[in-house]
């Protein structure tokens, strides 16, 4: 068996954990800042595209089931953990020729875990950085986030440039 068809080893597969360790930190590193620092709801002016602005999250992407309450916390929380769990074994399984879905991979859990974090121990998550085009604003959002983004068009650029990825397996 080639190299690069092998699944990571332990020291591979730490270094991709810890990157999203490192979200982990940095996103809540930063929503700390934040909640210490930014009054609720008051913008404070960074570039003159962008804001820090706390917010609270008690729902999942733009808000979406925001008005749930308990049931929907518990119901995010949950998806949010099983989400983890299976980010946590895929990146163990893949291989260490797929680089770029390693590195997708391990950007999505940090996020996950970073927002799951939230979720879990105050109720929400906390959102700060808002980007706007005069009166035009996008959702406020946070490391966590940014990190899930770029994971998922990481994903997709996999996708793009590795198509024979899945028909080879599935052929397998």
């Amino acid at each position: 068996m080639e190299k690069d068809t092998l699944p990571h080893n332990w020291v591979l597969l730490s270094r991709w954990y810890a990157l999203a360790l490192l979200i982990i930190l940095v996103d809540q590193l930063t929503k700390h800042l934040a909640n210490t620092h930014l009054e609720y709801a008051r913008p404070v002016e960074i570039l003159p595209i962008l804001n820090f602005t706390l917010h609270f999250n008690t729902g999942a992407a733009f808000s979406f089931f925001a008005d749930n309450g308990l049931w929907g916390r518990v119901i995010l929380s949950s998806m949010s953990a099983f989400v983890s769990a299976v980010l946590l074994v895929w990146v163990s399984r893949i291989y260490r020729s797929q680089i770029l879905l390693t590195l997708a991979l391990s950007l999505v859990l940090g996020g996950a875990i970073g927002n799951l974090w939230d979720r879990a121990m105050v109720g929400h998550v906390v959102d700060f950085i808002s980007f706007h085009w005069g009166d035009y604003y996008f959702a406020t959002f946070n490391i966590a986030d940014s990190a899930i983004t770029v994971g998922a068009i990481l994903m997709i650029l996999d996708m793009i440039i590795h198509p024979e990825s899945k028909t080879e397996k599935s052929a397998k």
